[in-house]
């Protein structure tokens, strides 16, 4: 008889709390040129959006991400580094290092990131691991640890390699651990840098960060394997989000998409959400209702 009665009331209870705190339903989710994408709310890590979010494919340069802030947490940005002929040799986008150059790691740091540097991401992976291969081994405890189930990472800059790859919603997980940081935050939404080596600017590669007033940070990538690749984070009216697009023929119109998607999402669950607990009125209301609903039950029960 107890049993009936607690689990009556539990029933009930659930019944209530649904029908109040029931979000407005949204807008259809759009539809994106990307393979695979994901959205992902950096305050609480919950998923706004995805498509194949969790499909393991090649990353591209977007894995200097991870290359970055295993960098910033390893070593002081301060110290110099010894561009090596492996280095000053890779393949691929490139900062224009030669062999025997010396540049602080934060030069180096801010050429993987802005200008999408193999030549620094293999600098990098040396100088902080003593190769590219320790390296890496770095990058897969990290992405252990974050709690990236579906990654593995062969290499610092993100060239085609076997077994190297990752997912949407992992690096949207990576992404949104490495924001926490201070030191990335700032490399990740700089437009423009200027190294003491060069008499130029380095100017991000991202042009959302240009020419969006959403977008904070950004990484870039591209290879005929992995197809072009993008990672953005944005803000509004102080909610933040992450977004990862794999595969995207047409990755810029996506992530502005998404975020106007996104956003418009969070700010409806936010207003029903408030305009439940705030009709106090009805909220009474449910309360006796259940109250009413659960003497009827416990004489029924005995």
């Amino acid at each position: 008889m107890k049993n009936t009665y607690l689990i009556s009331i539990v029933v009930l209870l659930f019944a209530m709390f649904s029908t109040s705190f029931n979000v407005i339903n949204a807008e259809s989710a759009p539809g994106v040129s990307a393979s695979n994408a994901v959205v992902l709310n950096m305050d609480t890590n919950e998923v706004i959006y995805e498509k194949e979010a969790n499909e393991s494919r090649e990353i591209a340069s977007i894995t200097k991400i991870m290359t970055a802030i295993v960098a910033i947490e390893q070593n002081d940005l301060d110290e110099k580094v010894l561009i090596s002929s492996n280095a000053a040799k890779k393949e691929g986008s490139s900062i224009y290092t030669k062999a025997g150059d010396i540049y602080s790691l934060e030069d180096l740091v801010y050429g993987l990131m802005l200008r999408s540097g193999n030549d620094a991401a293999t600098a990098i992976a040396e100088h902080v691991a003593g190769s590219e291969k320790g390296f890496a081994f770095l990058m897969n405890e990290k992405a252990s640890w974050i709690g990236m189930q579906n990654s593995s990472f062969q290499n610092p800059h993100g060239l085609d390699e076997e077994e190297h790859f990752s997912t949407a919603y992992d690096m949207a997980l990576l992404t949104s651990y490495a924001m926490k940081n201070d030191e990335f935050k700032k490399i990740f939404g700089t437009k423009k840098y200027l190294s003491k080596n060069i008499d130029y600017y380095w100017f991000n590669k991202n042009k959302l960060l240009m020419s969006n007033d959403y977008c904070t940070g950004g990484k870039t990538g591209f290879t005929k394997s992995a197809g072009r690749t993008l990672v953005t984070t944005a803000e509004h009216e102080g909610k933040r989000i992450v977004v990862v697009t794999l595969n995207a023929s047409n990755d810029w119109n996506d992530h502005r998409v998404l975020y106007d998607y996104a956003f418009k999402q969070i700010d409806e669950e936010s207003e029903g959400f408030s305009e439940e607990m705030l009709n106090f009125p009805l909220f009474i209301e449910s309360y006796f209702d259940v109250l009413n609903r659960m003497h009827g039950v416990k004489e029924w029960s005995i």
